[in-house]
C-alpha cells in the first residue's frame, strides 16, 4: 500500500485553478522530487500535503488514512522550508528541541532525540551555539534536525537549498542523500533545479501548469521523455529542437524535411503520415565534432570553456537556439563555422501534438 496517495487533487484560489487534478502514489522510503518551472504548482502541492493549504477537490491519504481535514500536527509529517525559520535567541539545542517542548515530551526523551538528531547531522559541537554563529549550511542542518526529532512518517522539503551558494548546495545535496539512506524515511522534495532532481531522486514528478507531465526515475525521464515539455526541461544544457515535416513514411522509417538543414532519414516505426509536422530533438552531449549519421554546420556565437568540457551556442537558420556540449577543449572559435554530427539512435522524435514517438 502506498504511504502517500493523492487522488484527483485540485486547488483553486478564487477563479484561478492552480492544481488541476493530480493522481500520485508514493511508496514508503522513496525520495520523490517535485520539479517544474516557477508557477507550475509544486510548492502549492507540497503545502496541501502538509495541511498548510486546503484541498478544493480530491483526497490526500497518508498510511491509508484520509487527512484532508486533519491539521498539520496530526498528519505525521515534518516540513523544512526554504527559509531556515530558526529562533535567533535560542541555541541550536533549543531550536531542535522546540517542537518537542510544544508536545510536552518528557525531558529525558527530548534530550535523547535532540542528541540523536545532532549526531546524524554532525551538529554535536554546535549545540550551544546560536544561529548567528553558524554558516548557511549548518543553519539548514538545524532546520532539518528540528524535523528529524519529530520522527515523522514523511519529510517535506520546500526548496531548502535555494538560499545557499553553488558549492554549498552541492555539499548539502550529498548530505541529504546520505541522510535519506540512514533514516530510510519517505522524503518529498520540491525544487525548480532539475540538476537537484536528477541527482537526488528515486522518482521525479515533473509538473507543468498544475498537471503531472511525467513520473519516472531520473534516467527514464532523461532517455525516454513522454513529451516536448519533459524533454526540454530534463537535461542540462537543454535538448536541441529542430522543426520539420514528414515527406515520406512507410511504417518502418520516416523521411523528414528539416528545411535548410537538409533531409533526415530516420529508421523509426510510426503511424505519422506524410505532410505532418514533427519536432526532432538531440541532446547537446550527444553531438560530436565532424560528420555523423546526420551532419549540419553551425557558427558559434558564444563559446564557454569550462575545462572538463566546452559549450557552444549558435542559432540555426530558422532562429532556433542550438547548443553543443563537447569533452575537453576542442579547437573551435566564435564566428567560425564548424561541422557537427550525431547518431540516428540518439534522436528524439515528437509528433505535432508534442508527444514522443518511440
Amino acid at each position: 500500500m502506498s504511504q502517500l496517495s493523492l487522488k484527483r487533487l485540485e486547488k483553486s484560489f478564487n477563479e484561478a485553478k492552480i492544481i488541476k487534478g493530480i493522481d500520485l502514489d508514493v511508496t514508503e522510503g522513496q525520495f520523490v522530487v517535485f520539479v517544474g518551472p516557477s508557477g507550475c504548482g509544486k510548492s502549492t502541492l507540497l503545502r496541501m500535503i502538509a495541511g498548510l493549504e486546503d484541498v478544493t477537490e480530491g483526497e490526500i491519504s497518508i498510511s491509508g488514512k484520509v487527512v484532508n481535514d486533519l491539521p498539520p500536527v496530526e498528519r505525521g509529517i515534518a516540513m523544512v522550508f526554504q527559509s531556515y525559520a530558526l529562533y535567533p535567541h535560542m541555541t541550536v539545542y533549543e531550536n531542535i528541541a522546540f517542537p518537542l517542548r510544544v508536545e510536552k515530551l518528557p525531558k529525558a526523551e527530548l534530550d535523547k532525540r535532540v542528541q540523536a538528531a545532532a549526531k546524524v547531522l554532525q551538529l554535536e559541537p554546535r549545540l550551544q551555539h546560536r544561529p548567528g554563529q553558524l554558516s548557511g549550511g549548518q543553519r539548514q542542518r538545524v532546520a532539518i534536525g528540528r524535523a528529524i526529532v519529530r520522527q515523522p512518517k514523511i519529510f517535506l522539503f520546500d526548496e531548502p537549498l535555494s538560499n545557499l551558494d553553488a558549492a554549498l548546495r552541492s555539499e548539502m545535496r550529498i548530505e541529504l542523500m546520505e541522510l535519506h539512506k540512514r533514516l530510510g524515511s519517505t522524503m518529498i522534495y520540491v525544487t525548480h533545479d532539475q540538476v537537484e532532481a536528477m541527482t537526488m531522486a528515486d522518482k521525479i514528478v515533473v509538473l507543468d501548469a498544475g498537471l503531472i507531465s511525467q513520473v519516472g526515475s531520473p534516467l527514464e525521464l532523461y532517455h525516454r521523455p513522454d513529451n516536448l515539455f519533459v524533454a526540454g526541461f530534463i537535461g542540462s544544457p537543454r535538448m536541441n529542437f529542430m522543426n520539420g515535416t514528414v515527406t515520406s513514411s512507410n511504417g518502418t522509417s520516416l523521411v523528414i524535411d528539416l528545411g535548410t538543414l537538409g533531409t533526415l532519414d530516420l529508421p523509426r516505426s510510426s503511424k505519422i503520415g506524410a505532410g505532418q509536422s514533427v519536432t526532432v530533438g538531440i541532446r547537446p552531449e550527444h553531438l560530436k565534432l565532424g560528420a555523423g549519421d546526420f551532419t549540419l554546420a553551425i557558427t558559434p556565437r558564444i563559446i564557454e570553456h569550462l575545462g572538463i568540457h566546452t559549450v557552444l551556442y549558435a542559432n540555426l537558420p530558422a532562429g532556433e537556439n542550438f547548443i553543443g556540449l563537447f569533452e575537453g577543449d576542442p579547437k573551435v572559435e566564435e564566428a567560425v563555422a564548424v561541422e557537427i554530427g550525431f547518431a540516428l539512435d540518439q534522436v528524439h522524435l515528437f509528433d505535432q501534438a508534442g508527444l514522443a514517438v518511440y
